[in-house]
């Protein structure tokens, strides 16, 4: 009974926070609606007894990315009158929703006949020894190389968005 209220909770502030991102016309209310949703994210995580992926929600998108957005967005200094008109948003939206609507209607009743118990897991899957030792050892390459292309986006942000002084 505490799981679901829980859930329900967590459940409120993701779909609140994604609503925030969605209709805020401020770009720091809309990274602040991202930051509430991905907490809410890593609340259900935890919810699931995923400590990794908790953590790692918590220090890769809570940390990184909302920190990283709201740095770009500072430094962009977007005003309101730069903003495009948007007068057909909410038709947009209610089509996205209906074109969505079947997959998640499928996706609900797949996930209501899914068995309610699941083979057990080898012992030591899952654990923060094995997934560091897979990390570090077999895929360093690629997570050096999201990086950089990560730090090249935030600098060409930076360098697109910047204004060159008048003379």
């Amino acid at each position: 009974m505490l799981e679901n209220s829980i859930f329900a909770i967590l459940a409120l502030f993701l779909v609140g926070g994604s609503l925030m991102m969605l209709w805020s016309r401020e770009t720091v209310l809309s990274a602040f609606g991202f930051l509430v949703a991905m907490l809410a994210m890593a609340g259900l995580f935890a919810l699931l007894e995923n400590s990794f992926v908790f953590l790692a929600q918590i220090m890769v998108s809570v940390g990184a990315v909302v920190v990283l957005s709201l740095m770009v967005i500072t430094s962009i200094n977007m005003k309101e009158e730069n903003l495009p008109s948007e007068p057909y948003k909410l038709r947009w939206m209610l089509f996205s929703a209906l074109l969505v609507s079947p997959f998640a209607l499928l996706m609900y009743r797949t996930l209501v006949h899914l068995g309610q118990t699941f083979d057990t897991s080898r012992e030591g899957y899952g654990t923060l020894k094995g997934l560091g030792g897979e990390l570090f050892s077999h895929w360093v390459l690629p997570f050096e190389i999201v990086s950089v292309l990560l730090l090249a986006a935030m600098v060409a942000a930076i360098v697109i968005a910047r204004k060159e002084p008048k003379q």
